[in-house]
């Protein structure tokens, strides 16, 4: 199983979705995403895989999202991608991928992370 999490360490759900992670005995990748923002064409992958338009992957209560004077309009997937990654405080958290079976979660709660360990 190859599982990637888009962690920030300072969270208290992605670091209880990586410990579930860990305790299943899966050795995730650990994309720390605040250091290392996924590429716009990533984010709109993972919208595909979580079945959800890119603005359901925003954290609409950051200042970021709040103050933006260059937040593109809602409904342009596109054109939110790239701004989330310029601005990767925004982006829903944690999400992990299950490489192989092309499946997503965002780990809130962090048990949801359970339906991608046990199919």
């Amino acid at each position: 199983m190859t599982v990637t999490i888009y962690h920030n360490p300072g969270c208290s759900k992605s670091r209880k979705t990586l410990e579930i992670i860990l305790d299943s005995g899966v050795k995730p990748s650990v994309v720390e995403y605040l250091r290392e923002p996924p590429p716009a064409s990533r984010i709109l992958e993972i919208a595909r895989l979580l079945g959800v338009p890119v603005a359901d992957m925003l954290r609409r209560g950051e200042d970021e999202f709040r103050n933006a004077a260059d937040l593109p309009a809602l409904d342009d997937d596109a054109a939110l991608a790239a701004w989330l990654e310029k601005n990767p405080r925004v982006l829903q958290r944690p999400i992990v991928v299950d490489e192989g079976r092309n499946e997503a979660v965002v780990g809130r709660p962090p048990e949801n992370v359970h339906a991608l360990l046990n199919p």
